[in-house]
């Protein structure tokens, strides 16, 4: 009797295992122990672009500026507001750019998008100033 119920559980543990290890494949076992953000290095280059290539404007703003550039954190300019960008442009849209890149005020070097390119920030302020 002692002999069924051990081979029971066996049985019955073999197939949890089994069942398990089915569940846990490769990709499913990447994705669990996948780094949750990433280091940067101030001033270390960012990388050039994006795995799929250079992302528009409109992505980096809705990934990494709406936070602080919608509602204007810590003096941010507000999205498309000519009020908060005015002051801003005067003093030329590289300025802008580079502020953006290198930091500036609260602002830190890139903003909260790491691996964004130059290009990349220079395509999000463009979209946050557009029509102004």
């Amino acid at each position: 009797m002692k002999r069924k119920i051990l081979l029971c559980m066996f049985v019955g543990l073999a197939s949890i295992f089994t069942a398990q290890a089915a569940v846990n494949s490769d990709d499913d076992i990447k994705s669990r122990i996948a780094p949750v953000g990433k280091v940067h290095i101030a001033g270390a280059k960012a990388e050039t672009a994006s795995a799929g290539g250079p992302r528009s404007g409109a992505d980096v703003y809705t990934k990494s500026c709406v936070a602080c550039h919608s509602s204007g954190v810590l003096g941010a300019p507000k999205f498309q507001d000519a009020a908060d960008w005015a002051p801003r442009l005067e003093k030329g849209f590289d300025t802008v750019w580079q502020h953006a890149i290198n930091g500036f005020n609260a602002m830190p070097p890139r903003g909260t998008c790491g691996d964004c390119s130059d290009d990349e920030i220079k395509a999000a302020i463009e979209h946050m100033i557009e029509g102004l």
